[in-house]
């Protein structure tokens, strides 16, 4: 008999205050009809009263007041945390052990953007720092903090979402900043958008195991109408596994199984428009797990809509697929400790040594103790003038020994401040190695 592990995913993102103009120019992308904005208008198509051109139905549905109630600011949303982090809150929605309800942050840095209507923060690891204050304030541990990116568009606004990871410099630099600012690096992955494309999986094919990414699913009526969302636009699975399976992907398709090395699992939306968690879904789950595979049961949200009714709602999605299957085991777990329990993956830990040759002193040497899960470790740096570098390191010997030439054909060694490098191992453990400019270990970090 196997297990569910069940896994909230939220892409945390901080505040979203989008204007009533702004509301009603969705609108008309989603239905074609330009309607005048007003409060009055709005109230209408919730209530379905105004003619959209056959898609009167599914605008009450993604405009509903329930989509529509924003955390517009960062006291909205610790008033949300502050109900939903709490251990009444938690042992609500217990799972088939007692223990209360895990959430995995999956946390985005907006950063470098120059447009931002919705008013997003922008800032490299101001959301990161939000959160990681909140848990430390009140001692909360139980719930972990992953990664979520959005690829930059053209013209750098905030309030949309590219799919270029080669075009989003900040993208590296975020992480960057993550590993030397917060001693912190992923080992799981939200896509911005829901949305991967090859640069993207290549990228994460070097560092991250764990990818959260997969929504395939056999599309609605509904899901087929909304047309900014029609040929894989955004958040394309079209090809990918429709049941629980996890898979690695191919090389050259990051939608179906193959050999590359990071585990893709699946994970649908709660709280939204489009391909959304069903009971049919999470009793496909229960069912694989009594035919005695382990499986991750994975839903993702935002953390700029209340939560509140998403955590209500997939609660009794899980209860009612529960007396359905009352054999099977259901466990509210982190995103990392569900990914390592359904692979059965060792507990082994890995280490990382990093150090200056005492013969060519602007050489670095890193060394690990077992093979690291890519080709190399992530290397982050940061200048004396403030700007932090991802860069990549010549190969010595392949997943356990690399080396870095501080030159001026890469980073002069005397304009040095910090070194952060972060890898992950095949088994999911992570280790965090900051260096000061003249080699002395900053911080030893292993997870």
């Amino acid at each position: 008999m196997g297990k569910v592990y069940v896994v909230h995913c939220i892409d945390t993102e901080g505040p979203l205050n989008e204007s009533l103009e702004a509301t009603f120019q969705r609108i008309k992308n989603l239905t074609g009809v330009d309607v005048f904005p007003s409060k009055e208008n709005l109230k209408k198509i919730q209530n379905g009263e105004i003619s959209l051109n056959g898609y009167e139905e599914l605008a009450k549905k993604v405009f509903s007041i329930r989509l529509m109630s924003y955390n517009r600011d960062w006291h909205d949303i610790d008033e949300m945390l502050d109900r939903i982090t709490s251990e009444s809150f938690r042992k609500k929605h217990a799972d088939s052990k007692g223990n209360g309800w895990v959430y995995s942050w999956f946390l985005v840095d907006f950063a470098d953007f120059v447009i931002n209507p919705r008013n997003r923060d922008i800032g490299y690891n101001d959301v990161f720092k939000h959160y990681e204050s909140y848990y430390r304030l009140r001692g909360m541990k139980q719930d972990d903090f992953q990664w979520h990116a959005h690829p930059m568009s053209t013209y750098k606004e905030a309030h949309r979402c590219a799919t270029s990871y080669i075009n989003s410099p900040h993208i590296f630099a975020s992480l960057c900043h993550r590993i030397i600012d917060c001693y912190e690096f992923p080992n799981c992955f939200r896509p911005g958008y829901h949305t991967e494309r090859p640069d993207s999986h290549w990228l994460l094919e070097q560092y991250i195991p764990f990818d959260y990414g997969n929504q395939s699913v056999e599309l609605t009526e509904d899901d087929m109408k909304q047309a900014d969302l029609s040929g894989g636009r955004f958040g394309d699975w079209r090809r990918a596994p429709s049941t629980w399976e996890y898979y690695h992907p191919s090389h050259d398709d990051y939608q179906v199984p193959g050999h590359c090395r990071r585990t893709i699992f699946r994970c649908l939306n709660v709280g939204t428009r489009i391909r959304l968690m069903t009971q049919a879904e999470v009793d496909k789950a229960f069912i694989r797990a009594r035919n005695g595979e382990d499986t991750i049961l994975a839903f993702c949200d935002h953390d700029f809509r209340d939560m509140t009714y998403d955590v209500e709602d997939a609660y009794q999605l899980i209860k009612s697929s529960s007396e359905k299957y009352p054999d099977v085991e259901w466990i509210n777990s982190k995103s990392r400790d569900a990914a390592c329990a359904v692979l059965n993956l060792s507990k082994e830990e890995i280490k990382i040594e990093a150090y200056f040759d005492s013969e060519c002193r602007n050489r670095l040497i890193i060394k690990t103790n077992i093979d690291s899960f890519g080709p190399q470790p992530f290397l982050a740096i940061k200048t004396k003038g403030n700007r932090y570098i991802n860069d990549n390191f010549d190969v010595q010997i392949p997943n356990r020994m690399w080396t870095y030439t501080f030159d001026a054909d890469s980073i002069r060694y005397d304009d040095i401040d910090k070194i952060g490098i972060a890898t992950n191992s095949k088994m999911g453990s992570g280790a965090l190695v900051v260096l000061d400019g003249a080699g002395n270990i900053d911080v030893n970090k292993k997870w």
